[in-house]
């Protein structure tokens, strides 16, 4: 039997992008980003149906523009960054739906990994300057921290919770396609 050739596909971080939002005291949002990621993607459809897709973070990267916030987000009351400084993902399955793509797979934080589904919209493809192939992807999904082990909490005095438990996901990518 005929093996049918993947193409591999590179995160391209120049155009590429990695938001999170979170609720602070139930009535604002904090949104934060992770600087430094990188990630993969393998398929032997024009499609990227059934796409395998490798994606990881680097926790010390975290960024909410606020350095006291930053530090305690990589403490181990949350990312515990130095002990576990890699957010993995790693794609089950990338089906069409409609217009766009349901993405499935397996999310690790810290030393916990449970299945997540995350939404997927295809921006297209196009050439850049340079003569190199890229496709654009918007994905976006909802986890609850707490899944993954970042327990910490705080109440007010007044009763407020310091930090909500449902995390709100956001990534941009642009994948470089790589030719063999």
């Amino acid at each position: 039997m005929e093996s049918i050739a993947k193409t591999k596909w590179i995160v391209d971080p120049t155009h590429s992008e990695v938001h999170f939002k979170v609720k602070h005291l139930v009535i604002s949002t904090v949104t934060g980003t992770f600087k430094v990621f990188s990630g993969s993607l393998e398929t032997e459809n024009d499609d990227f149906t059934d796409a395998q897709i490798k994606f990881s973070l680097d926790a010390n990267s975290v960024d909410t523009n606020q350095t006291q916030r930053d530090e305690h987000l990589k403490s181990a009351d949350f990312f515990d960054a130095e002990k576990f400084p890699e957010i993995k993902f790693q794609s089950s399955s990338f089906e069409k739906d409609g217009d766009d793509y349901k993405l499935l797979g397996n999310l690790t934080i810290k030393d916990v990994t449970k299945p997540v589904k995350l939404d997927v919209e295809f921006g297209g493809s196009a050439t850049d300057f340079y003569g190199n192939l890229k496709a654009g992807f918007e994905v976006s999904g909802k986890i609850n921290r707490k899944d993954y082990g970042l327990v910490w909490s705080g109440v007010t005095e007044a009763g407020a919770i310091v930090v909500g438990e449902d995390i709100k996901i956001n990534v941009n990518l642009q994948f470089a396609r790589q030719d063999s």
